[in-house]
């Protein structure tokens, strides 16, 4: 099978996932591999957004004894989203891949205002669109960031790319015994309460019946397979049977 099952996706990567190795900050060997796997679906001719972390960066408050408070601790948070987005950027052109940074805060001289018109045209013409800053708003994660782009550019499909093989009913570098799941339910999500995506962005996935994909972006070509229809990770939809 080479014909892409999904047309149109929204790709969330996290910020911490670029650290590689090191204990902060971003490693350019990841970023590299990041961009050849990127670019492995967009020569399929399939339309990416992506929204991407700021972890590496700036942690947040719940990591900060200096008394910053919540709402400026999220705007720090979006400012580092940025950067991550720029670093991104570059190493996708550097790899041959047309793109546009759009930001969710106005900083018109580093990238453009999100605007979902303008970013669905680009799309149109195969241009990877990174969406940085968030919501633009605090109190919203990255995570509903995603869902959020990925509803308004009415995206097939939500995938996000983790370091280990899909959804556990525990955390798998911990518990060598945890439960894979290969499909499941947004209701099962809730009542397992598994630390998929937080529960903004799972609401929002149900409501607007987008299915979630969950992967390891460390595995070579898995994104492709993933695209291409093959049984990768987890995958989250609505008709997924209960599982127990």
């Amino acid at each position: 099978m080479t014909d892409p099952k999904y047309k149109r996706i929204l790709l969330k990567l996290s910020g911490e996932a670029l650290m590689g190795d090191l204990e902060y900050g971003i490693d350019s060997k990841i970023l590299g591999q990041y961009a050849e796997e990127i670019k492995t679906v967009y020569d399929l001719g399939v339309q990416i957004g992506i929204v991407i972390g700021g972890g590496n960066i700036y942690r947040g408050i719940e990591n900060s004894s200096d008394g910053i408070d919540k709402v400026t601790g999220d705007h720090m948070g979006m400012l580092a989203t940025v950067i991550n987005a720029l670093a991104l950027q570059t190493t996708l052109e550097h790899h041959g891949m047309y793109t546009r940074c759009q930001t969710a805060i106005n900083m018109e001289r580093i990238a453009e205002p999100y605007i979902r018109r303008r970013a669905v045209r680009h799309l149109e013409k195969n241009r990877i669109v990174i969406f940085a800053a968030g919501t633009g708003n605090p109190y919203f994660t990255t995570d509903t960031a995603a869902v959020l782009r990925g509803i308004e550019i009415e995206a097939g499909i939500i995938i996000k790319g983790t370091r280990v093989d899909g959804i556990y009913d525990s955390d798998p570098e911990k518990n060598p015994k945890a439960k894979h799941y290969s499909l499941i339910n947004y209701d099962d999500v809730f009542k397992k309460n598994l630390k998929v995506m937080d529960m903004t962005a799972i609401t929002l996935c149900k409501e607007n019946k987008l299915p979630i994909g969950v992967f390891n972006m460390n595995v070579r070509n898995n994104l492709k397979r993933l695209i291409l229809g093959e049984s990768v990770g987890t995958t989250v939809t609505e008709s997924a049977p209960s599982v127990q």
